[in-house]
């Protein structure tokens, strides 16, 4: 006589499919799980770094022993302040990133408008690696190639030559220079994909009510564009008023707050001052910050 079949019994999940259950349950913790890591090497990597940097500014230096004396004192925001020199060296490292933010713009504003808005698919992405190119090769090939061409036999001398003008040679003008090349592909690409986001319906409704070019730049393009053109002026700007290898290189003769950091790092041994005049750069960025937040740079992001 046959038996009747058993019923089969229902098999147990893996482990993998339980953990999968429990963080789609739970997607709080799906969250935490997947962003705790990068969050924690950001607050201990780069927020307590920043920390370390702020709570060294405070400290001194025996000028006896050479050693770092932790005692909490304001003397060495009090020698920057008061002194000529580093009141110049910071107005010159200022003006500089301001003056390489705004030459970037306005570079960056017609090629990254033609590559959103006129350029074909195909020419459009020929652009786009054309832009990055550069990013490419190295940041101290780049710097010497235009020392070579700034020098006093460079190739803009010999080229100059004949019209009877000359090159800027290794001063300000040569240093803005260098500064706007380095950095014109992080501000042409924010503002490549800014212009790429607003609608050619706004500015076709622009031009049908009557708004000539210029008014439809002021009060269409602008306001949507200032998002993109403050992320473009934090890497030029930020990444000019820290550099100190390019003054060093064209700009001789001349300090730039990095100069002064790294001297007193790796030369002096101050460290504490090195870390007060680091703290210059920091606070301007988030000055600079608050203020795009206050314009509504960030409302639409």
């Amino acid at each position: 006589m046959a038996t009747a079949a058993q019923p089969l019994s229902p098999r147990k999940p893996s482990f993998g499919r339980r953990l999968a259950t429990f963080f789609h349950r739970h997607p709080r913790l799906q969250l935490a799980a997947l962003l705790g890591a990068p969050l924690a090497w950001l607050l201990g990597a780069y927020i307590g770094s920043l920390i370390v940097l702020l709570v060294a500014a405070f400290w001194t230096l025996d000028t006896f022993t050479a050693e770092v004396v932790h005692t909490f004192t304001l003397d060495n925001f009090k020698l920057l302040f008061q002194s000529e020199v580093y009141r110049t060296i910071t107005m010159r490292t200022l003006g500089m990133g301001a003056a390489v933010t705004l030459t970037d713009f306005a570079l960056a504003l017609p090629i990254a408008y033609y590559m959103a808005k006129v350029a074909t698919p195909r020419v459009r992405n020929l652009l786009v690696v054309a832009v990055l190119m550069p990013l490419w090769s190295s940041y101290l090939v780049k710097v010497y190639a235009w020392r070579v061409i700034l020098q006093e036999e460079g190739i803009l001398n010999w080229a100059l030559d004949p019209i009877g003008l000359k090159g800027p040679g290794f001063g300000w003008f040569g240093a803005w220079l260098v500064f706007s090349y380095l950095w014109l592909p992080y501000m042409i690409l924010p503002v490549y994909a800014g212009l790429e986001r607003i609608p050619d319906s706004l500015l076709e409704a622009s031009s049908d009510l009557g708004a000539k070019a210029g008014r439809t730049f002021r009060r269409v393009v602008l306001p949507l564009l200032l998002p993109a053109a403050v992320a473009g002026s934090i890497f030029t700007f930020s990444l000019t008023i820290g550099d100190f290898i390019t003054p060093q290189i064209v700009y001789q003769g001349k300090q730039f707050i990095g100069n002064v950091v790294y001297a007193n790092v790796g030369v002096a041994n101050n460290i504490p001052l090195a870390a007060a005049f680091a703290t210059f750069p920091v606070a301007v960025m988030v000055v600079y910050l608050l203020i795009a937040r206050r314009l509504g740079a960030f409302e639409n992001i």
